[in-house]
């Protein structure tokens, strides 16, 4: 059994065939793939960026077929197994493999992904030890490195710019100009800052409510733009429109006595250029957020070799743990069997010697005592050299131990032996 992965994600797939992939019904789904030959487990994670199912299996082929039957478009996936899949998991966690390197909200789906299976009994004892660790080294690279600091969208690059210009943006007073897209993204990311106020103008006026509403805001109607100005300490231009909003002449009569941030991201723009000469005024557009984003993802590059790391030696402690996890359950197997056959001996050995002279509760305790420590002890140098062959990926060995003392492997509730074969041996 190896752990596989199907993958139809952003780098080799557009937004079209993202959605070809995507499971309208992902419970079904699940339950299908989990009928399909060999496969033991399984999990699915669809965001908006990837379509990603995780399975344990005896082989691809399963996997294949599953991909196949449900329609998937099968010449961008991408099949990944053992190690690769493994690793690619982990860094798919860290934000990696994320269209926004480092971004944080992968770790919330995987979650979700996890508990969702859970909830179908489609996981089982190594999908949940691997999405486990997946989601620790993924919280662990957010910690020990940067990966995931700085502005990596309009709104966030506009509150970091905001912020080095004045300071903390609580009990701030923003103006957005502009209910759209660009103007929606950048509201929510200042309405996070815990302002005293903020403004929405748009010339729809219904669409600057619906915005206002949705972050406790104010909607106000472009036209009363001017009695705003001057308790604003920033103003956000992201309106549609193709000529000037906000002219120089408008700033000079309503700005009032304290400093202002004009921040234009439009094009073209909507802020006369020369508000920026003002005094008490600071003028910014779409170019200065530019190069917050740039000089943030080339940090955040240069975090992710360290975070490469990170996921290179946690992917090490994975794959031994795998191991050892697939050893344990031949172990535990192996002294189901040596418990059953020592009870069994020991009853008929207790039951002959009663009929010489019933033995008394010490006696009895001494000899089940005997039993116990004579098994462990026969059972201790197996035990050192499955999980030594497990470590040396020696699964050769693993199966003859399974054959030689007739174990029965389940992957999901561990190894017990043949009780049909056993009793033929008694």
């Amino acid at each position: 059994m190896s752990v596989y992965s199907i993958s139809v994600n952003h780098r080799h797939a557009g937004i079209d065939e993202i959605e070809r992939a995507r499971f309208r019904d992902p419970d079904t789904a699940l339950l299908r793939l989990s009928s399909y030959p060999g496969v033991s487990e399984s999990v699915l994670l669809q965001t908006c960026n990837r379509v990603e199912i995780y399975a344990v299996a005896e082989t691809e082929a399963s996997l294949r077929k599953f991909a196949l039957d449900e329609g998937m478009p099968f010449d961008i996936i991408d099949f990944h197994r053992g190690e690769g899949c493994l690793r690619r998991l982990l860094r798919l966690a860290c934000g990696l493999e994320s269209m926004i390197v480092g971004e944080d909200q992968i770790l919330g789906q995987l979650k979700m992904s996890c508990l969702h299976a859970q909830k179908l009994g489609t996981i089982g004892p190594v999908l949940s030890r691997v999405m486990m660790k997946a989601i620790h080294v993924g919280a662990r690279a957010r910690v020990d490195t940067r990966i995931n600091e700085g502005s990596v969208s309009i709104g966030s690059a506009t509150v970091e710019l905001a912020e080095s210009l004045i300071g903390e943006l609580r009990e701030r007073v923003i103006l957005i100009v502009g209910a759209g897209e660009m103007g929606t993204l950048v509201a929510n990311a200042m309405a996070e800052k815990g302002l005293r106020a903020i403004y929405v103008a748009n010339r729809t006026f219904e669409q600057a409510r619906r915005l206002a509403s949705s972050l406790q805001g104010t909607a106000i109607r472009l036209e009363q733009l001017c009695d705003y100005l001057s308790s604003a300490d920033v103003v956000i231009c992201a309106t549609g429109a193709p000529h000037l909003i906000i002219t120089r002449k408008m700033v000079e009569q309503y700005k009032g006595d304290k400093p202002i941030v004009f921040v234009d991201i439009t094009n073209p723009r909507n802020v006369e250029e020369s508000v920026g000469g003002l005094p008490g005024v600071t003028l910014h557009n779409i170019d200065s957020l530019r190069r917050i984003n740039e000089a943030s993802m080339e940090r955040r590059q240069e975090e992710a070799v360290k975070v490469e790391r990170i996921v290179e030696e946690e992917l090490f402690l994975l794959e031994r743990d795998l191991k050892r996890q697939h050893a344990d359950r031949v172990i535990g197997g192996l002294y189901q069997r040596a418990d059953n056959i020592r009870l069994r001996e020991l009853n008929r050995a207790i039951s002959r010697l009663n009929t010489a002279g019933r033995l008394s509760d010490q006696q009895v305790t001494i000899i089940h005592d005997f039993s116990m420590a004579l098994t462990s002890k026969i059972l201790a140098g197996p035990t050192r050299q499955l999980r030594g062959a497990a470590e040396r990926n020696d699964d050769n060995y693993l199966k003859t131990v399974e054959g030689l003392f007739e174990l029965l492997v389940d992957e999901g509730d561990g190894i017990s032996y043949s009780k049909a074969k056993a009793a033929k041996t008694e």
